[in-house]
Protein backbone atom coordinates (compact mmCIF):
# COMPACT_ATOMS: atom_id res chain seq x y z
CA UNK A 1 0.00 0.00 0.00
CA UNK A 2 2.87 1.99 0.43
CA UNK A 3 3.52 2.62 -3.29
CA UNK A 4 -0.03 3.20 -4.21
CA UNK A 5 0.13 5.86 -1.36
CA UNK A 6 3.11 7.49 -2.61
CA UNK A 7 1.75 7.18 -6.22
CA UNK A 8 -1.43 9.44 -5.35
CA UNK A 9 0.90 11.75 -3.19
CA UNK A 10 3.24 12.66 -6.32
CA UNK A 11 0.74 12.91 -8.64
CA UNK A 12 -0.05 16.35 -10.51
CA UNK A 13 -3.40 18.35 -11.31
CA UNK A 14 -4.42 19.54 -14.49
CA UNK A 15 -7.86 21.44 -15.22
CA UNK A 16 -10.21 20.37 -18.02
CA UNK A 17 -13.46 22.12 -18.27
CA UNK A 18 -13.53 23.37 -14.62
CA UNK A 19 -12.93 19.96 -13.49
CA UNK A 20 -9.39 18.68 -11.65
CA UNK A 21 -7.45 15.69 -13.76
CA UNK A 22 -4.61 14.00 -11.59
CA UNK A 23 -1.59 12.62 -13.81
CA UNK A 24 1.74 11.24 -13.01
CA UNK A 25 4.56 12.76 -14.55
CA UNK A 26 8.04 11.07 -14.40
CA UNK A 27 11.36 10.45 -16.92
CA UNK A 28 14.89 10.81 -17.08
CA UNK A 29 15.84 9.04 -19.75
CA UNK A 30 16.29 10.40 -23.66
CA UNK A 31 13.84 9.58 -25.74
CA UNK A 32 10.98 11.99 -25.91
CA UNK A 33 8.11 12.18 -24.73
CA UNK A 34 5.76 8.92 -23.98
CA UNK A 35 2.10 9.11 -22.70
CA UNK A 36 0.44 6.46 -21.13
CA UNK A 37 -3.59 5.83 -21.57
CA UNK A 38 -4.85 3.62 -19.08
CA UNK A 39 -8.34 1.59 -19.53
CA UNK A 40 -11.75 1.20 -17.60
CA UNK A 41 -12.75 0.95 -15.20
CA UNK A 42 -9.23 1.76 -13.36
CA UNK A 43 -6.53 4.47 -13.75
CA UNK A 44 -2.97 5.28 -14.39
CA UNK A 45 -1.72 3.22 -11.51
CA UNK A 46 -2.18 0.19 -13.57
CA UNK A 47 0.99 1.39 -15.33
CA UNK A 48 3.53 1.16 -11.92
CA UNK A 49 4.99 -2.18 -12.10
CA UNK A 50 6.39 -0.88 -16.01
CA UNK A 51 6.64 2.92 -14.76
CA UNK A 52 10.31 2.47 -13.35
CA UNK A 53 11.38 0.89 -16.90
CA UNK A 54 9.33 3.67 -19.17
CA UNK A 55 10.99 6.32 -17.07
CA UNK A 56 14.41 4.99 -17.71
CA UNK A 57 13.90 5.24 -21.39
CA UNK A 58 11.66 8.23 -22.14
CA UNK A 59 12.64 11.79 -21.31
CA UNK A 60 8.89 12.45 -20.33
CA UNK A 61 6.59 10.10 -18.97
CA UNK A 62 3.06 11.53 -18.56
CA UNK A 63 -0.26 8.89 -17.44
CA UNK A 64 -3.41 10.88 -16.56
CA UNK A 65 -6.86 9.48 -14.54
CA UNK A 66 -9.10 10.32 -17.44
CA UNK A 67 -12.12 12.50 -16.35
CA UNK A 68 -14.51 9.77 -14.43
CA UNK A 69 -11.70 7.21 -13.09
CA UNK A 70 -9.23 7.08 -10.17
CA UNK A 71 -8.09 10.00 -8.41
CA UNK A 72 -9.30 12.87 -10.99
CA UNK A 73 -12.69 13.75 -10.74
CA UNK A 74 -15.80 12.36 -10.94
CA UNK A 75 -18.53 14.79 -11.86
CA UNK A 76 -22.18 13.16 -11.65
CA UNK A 77 -23.64 15.49 -14.55
CA UNK A 78 -20.96 14.98 -17.31
CA UNK A 79 -21.13 14.02 -20.80
CA UNK A 80 -18.12 11.20 -20.70
CA UNK A 81 -17.17 10.97 -24.68
CA UNK A 82 -14.01 9.26 -25.89
CA UNK A 83 -13.17 12.45 -27.80
CA UNK A 84 -13.30 14.38 -24.30
CA UNK A 85 -10.98 11.94 -22.78
CA UNK A 86 -8.64 12.88 -26.41
CA UNK A 87 -9.15 16.45 -25.38
CA UNK A 88 -7.49 16.01 -21.79
CA UNK A 89 -4.47 14.36 -23.72
CA UNK A 90 -4.03 16.44 -25.91
CA UNK A 91 -4.59 19.74 -23.85
CA UNK A 92 -2.43 18.47 -21.15
CA UNK A 93 0.26 17.96 -23.58
CA UNK A 94 -0.01 22.02 -25.43
CA UNK A 95 0.07 22.88 -21.44
CA UNK A 96 3.19 21.18 -21.08
CA UNK A 97 4.96 22.48 -23.86
CA UNK A 98 5.04 18.66 -25.65
CA UNK A 99 4.55 18.85 -29.80
CA UNK A 100 5.38 15.41 -30.11
CA UNK A 101 4.96 11.97 -28.07
CA UNK A 102 4.66 8.54 -28.50
CA UNK A 103 1.59 6.32 -27.12
CA UNK A 104 1.44 3.29 -25.10
CA UNK A 105 -2.13 2.71 -24.59
CA UNK A 106 -4.85 -0.10 -22.69
CA UNK A 107 -8.35 -1.16 -23.12
CA UNK A 108 -10.10 1.63 -23.19
CA UNK A 109 -7.31 3.78 -23.69
CA UNK A 110 -6.81 1.96 -26.99
CA UNK A 111 -9.98 3.48 -28.60
CA UNK A 112 -8.86 7.34 -27.17
CA UNK A 113 -5.55 6.19 -28.89
CA UNK A 114 -7.33 5.56 -32.12
CA UNK A 115 -9.16 8.81 -32.02
CA UNK A 116 -5.56 10.37 -31.52
CA UNK A 117 -4.57 8.82 -34.67
CA UNK A 118 -7.48 9.89 -36.27
CA UNK A 119 -6.61 13.52 -35.41
CA UNK A 120 -2.76 13.17 -36.29
CA UNK A 121 -3.86 11.90 -39.50
CA UNK A 122 -6.35 15.21 -39.89
CA UNK A 123 -3.73 17.20 -38.83
CA UNK A 124 -1.17 15.87 -41.19
CA UNK A 125 -3.56 16.25 -44.30
CA UNK A 126 -3.68 20.30 -43.25
CA UNK A 127 0.29 20.13 -42.99
CA UNK A 128 -0.22 21.14 -38.95
CA UNK A 129 2.93 20.04 -36.78
CA UNK A 130 1.57 21.49 -33.81
CA UNK A 131 1.05 17.74 -32.48
CA UNK A 132 2.95 14.94 -33.61
CA UNK A 133 2.39 11.14 -32.71
CA UNK A 134 5.37 9.72 -33.69
CA UNK A 135 4.13 5.64 -32.46
CA UNK A 136 1.38 3.91 -31.05
CA UNK A 137 1.28 0.77 -28.86
CA UNK A 138 -2.05 -0.94 -27.50
CA UNK A 139 -2.31 -3.45 -25.51
CA UNK A 140 -5.69 -5.65 -25.38
CA UNK A 141 -9.08 -3.37 -26.03
CA UNK A 142 -11.84 -3.12 -27.88
CA UNK A 143 -10.26 -2.66 -31.22
CA UNK A 144 -12.83 -3.93 -33.12
CA UNK A 145 -16.35 -3.26 -31.69
CA UNK A 146 -17.36 -6.63 -33.39
CA UNK A 147 -14.63 -8.88 -31.78
CA UNK A 148 -15.16 -7.36 -28.69
CA UNK A 149 -16.67 -9.23 -25.90
CA UNK A 150 -17.68 -7.39 -22.81
CA UNK A 151 -18.02 -9.27 -19.61
CA UNK A 152 -22.10 -9.40 -18.05
CA UNK A 153 -21.28 -6.60 -15.77
CA UNK A 154 -20.23 -4.17 -18.28
CA UNK A 155 -23.90 -5.16 -20.64
CA UNK A 156 -25.78 -4.76 -17.64
CA UNK A 157 -23.90 -1.38 -16.60
CA UNK A 158 -25.11 -0.56 -20.37
CA UNK A 159 -28.82 -1.92 -19.81
CA UNK A 160 -31.56 0.19 -18.57
CA UNK A 161 -30.25 -1.14 -15.08
CA UNK A 162 -27.15 0.33 -15.25
CA UNK A 163 -27.58 3.42 -12.73
CA UNK A 164 -28.54 0.54 -10.16
CA UNK A 165 -25.89 -1.81 -10.75
CA UNK A 166 -23.26 0.56 -10.26
CA UNK A 167 -24.44 2.36 -6.92
CA UNK A 168 -24.93 -1.12 -5.71
CA UNK A 169 -22.52 -2.96 -7.01
CA UNK A 170 -20.07 -4.12 -3.99
CA UNK A 171 -16.19 -4.69 -3.45
CA UNK A 172 -16.75 -8.58 -3.75
CA UNK A 173 -18.63 -8.28 -6.96
CA UNK A 174 -15.89 -5.69 -8.86
CA UNK A 175 -13.30 -7.62 -7.47
CA UNK A 176 -14.81 -11.06 -8.69
CA UNK A 177 -15.63 -9.59 -12.24
CA UNK A 178 -12.10 -7.97 -12.90
CA UNK A 179 -10.53 -10.82 -11.65
CA UNK A 180 -12.33 -13.09 -14.45
CA UNK A 181 -10.35 -11.22 -17.09
CA UNK A 182 -7.06 -11.66 -15.84
CA UNK A 183 -5.22 -15.34 -16.61
CA UNK A 184 -4.91 -18.17 -14.58
CA UNK A 185 -1.96 -17.59 -12.83
CA UNK A 186 -1.70 -14.27 -12.72
CA UNK A 187 -4.67 -12.72 -11.11
CA UNK A 188 -4.80 -10.19 -8.46
CA UNK A 189 -4.31 -10.41 -4.80
CA UNK A 190 -6.33 -9.35 -2.30
CA UNK A 191 -4.12 -6.19 -1.94
CA UNK A 192 -4.47 -5.36 -5.76
CA UNK A 193 -7.93 -5.99 -5.77
CA UNK A 194 -8.93 -3.70 -3.15
CA UNK A 195 -6.67 -0.82 -4.75
CA UNK A 196 -8.51 -0.91 -7.86
CA UNK A 197 -11.67 -0.90 -5.78
CA UNK A 198 -10.17 2.28 -4.25
CA UNK A 199 -9.55 3.64 -7.39
CA UNK A 200 -13.63 2.37 -9.01
CA UNK A 201 -15.10 4.13 -5.74
CA UNK A 202 -12.95 7.29 -4.87
CA UNK A 203 -15.55 10.88 -4.67
CA UNK A 204 -18.50 8.67 -5.86
CA UNK A 205 -17.18 7.30 -8.67
CA UNK A 206 -19.07 4.05 -9.22
CA UNK A 207 -22.31 6.45 -9.69
CA UNK A 208 -21.26 6.84 -13.05
CA UNK A 209 -20.60 3.65 -14.02
CA UNK A 210 -23.86 3.89 -16.69
CA UNK A 211 -22.20 6.76 -18.51
CA UNK A 212 -18.43 5.70 -18.55
CA UNK A 213 -19.63 2.78 -20.60
CA UNK A 214 -21.04 4.70 -23.30
CA UNK A 215 -17.83 3.85 -24.82
CA UNK A 216 -19.27 0.54 -25.90
CA UNK A 217 -22.12 2.08 -27.99
CA UNK A 218 -19.71 4.65 -29.20
CA UNK A 219 -16.99 2.08 -30.83
CA UNK A 220 -19.83 0.72 -33.04
CA UNK A 221 -20.80 4.48 -33.65
CA UNK A 222 -17.60 5.51 -35.28
CA UNK A 223 -16.13 2.56 -36.15
CA UNK A 224 -15.08 3.87 -39.98
CA UNK A 225 -13.15 6.08 -38.58
CA UNK A 226 -11.17 4.41 -35.23
CA UNK A 227 -10.60 1.43 -36.78
CA UNK A 228 -9.97 3.75 -40.30
CA UNK A 229 -7.32 5.20 -38.22
CA UNK A 230 -5.24 1.80 -37.64
CA UNK A 231 -5.60 0.73 -41.24
CA UNK A 232 -4.30 4.11 -42.13
CA UNK A 233 -1.70 4.80 -39.45
CA UNK A 234 1.48 6.76 -41.08
CA UNK A 235 3.48 5.57 -37.52
CA UNK A 236 4.70 2.44 -36.06
CA UNK A 237 1.75 0.69 -34.78
CA UNK A 238 2.88 -2.62 -32.13
CA UNK A 239 -0.42 -4.78 -30.21
CA UNK A 240 1.22 -6.49 -26.90
CA UNK A 241 -2.02 -8.94 -26.48
CA UNK A 242 -2.55 -11.49 -23.34
CA UNK A 243 -4.13 -14.22 -25.20
CA UNK A 244 -6.21 -15.50 -22.33
CA UNK A 245 -8.31 -12.32 -21.88
CA UNK A 246 -12.31 -13.08 -22.89
CA UNK A 247 -12.78 -9.74 -23.51
CA UNK A 248 -10.13 -8.83 -26.44
CA UNK A 249 -7.92 -11.65 -25.94
CA UNK A 250 -6.84 -14.21 -29.25
CA UNK A 251 -10.17 -13.63 -30.95
CA UNK A 252 -9.32 -9.70 -31.33
CA UNK A 253 -5.65 -11.00 -32.29
CA UNK A 254 -7.16 -12.90 -35.24
CA UNK A 255 -9.42 -10.12 -36.12
CA UNK A 256 -6.24 -7.47 -35.52
CA UNK A 257 -4.49 -9.53 -38.35
CA UNK A 258 -7.24 -9.86 -40.75
CA UNK A 259 -7.72 -6.19 -40.78
CA UNK A 260 -4.43 -3.81 -40.67
CA UNK A 261 -1.87 -4.37 -42.97
CA UNK A 262 1.74 -6.00 -41.94
CA UNK A 263 0.66 -6.27 -38.84
CA UNK A 264 2.80 -6.26 -35.72
CA UNK A 265 1.79 -8.26 -33.42
CA UNK A 266 3.55 -9.75 -29.80
CA UNK A 267 1.14 -12.41 -28.32
CA UNK A 268 1.55 -13.58 -24.47
CA UNK A 269 0.51 -17.23 -24.40
CA UNK A 270 -0.67 -17.51 -20.49
CA UNK A 271 -1.98 -13.90 -19.90
CA UNK A 272 -4.94 -12.28 -19.58
CA UNK A 273 -6.38 -8.53 -20.10
CA UNK A 274 -3.88 -6.73 -18.29
CA UNK A 275 -0.18 -7.58 -19.59
CA UNK A 276 1.16 -4.57 -17.96
CA UNK A 277 -0.05 -5.89 -14.53
CA UNK A 278 0.20 -9.57 -15.17
CA UNK A 279 3.60 -9.90 -17.14
CA UNK A 280 4.99 -6.41 -16.75
CA UNK A 281 8.91 -7.63 -17.81
CA UNK A 282 7.52 -9.47 -20.69
CA UNK A 283 5.32 -6.61 -21.45
CA UNK A 284 7.91 -3.93 -20.98
CA UNK A 285 10.36 -5.65 -23.01
CA UNK A 286 8.57 -6.19 -25.69
CA UNK A 287 7.53 -2.06 -25.77
CA UNK A 288 10.93 -0.88 -25.79
CA UNK A 289 12.07 -3.17 -28.69
CA UNK A 290 9.52 -2.13 -30.26
CA UNK A 291 10.22 1.27 -29.97
CA UNK A 292 14.04 0.56 -30.74
CA UNK A 293 13.42 -1.24 -33.82
CA UNK A 294 10.67 0.17 -35.53
CA UNK A 295 10.62 3.44 -34.19
CA UNK A 296 14.29 4.48 -33.17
Amino acid sequence: MEEFAFWRANGRRHTHRGHQIFWRDGGGGAEGTLVCIHGFPTASWDWHAVWPGLCERFARVIAPDMIGFGWSAKPRHYNYTIGDQADIHENLLREQGVGRYHVLAHDYGDTVAQELLARDAERRAAGDESLVIESVCLLNGGLFPEAHRPRPIQRLLASPLGPAVGVLGSERTFGHSLAAVFGPDTKPSDIEANQFWLLWCSKHGKRNGHKLIHYMAERRKHRERWVGALQQAQVPIRLIDGLLDPVSGAHMVRRYRELIPDPDVVELSRIGHYPQLEAPKETLTAFLEFHGNRVG
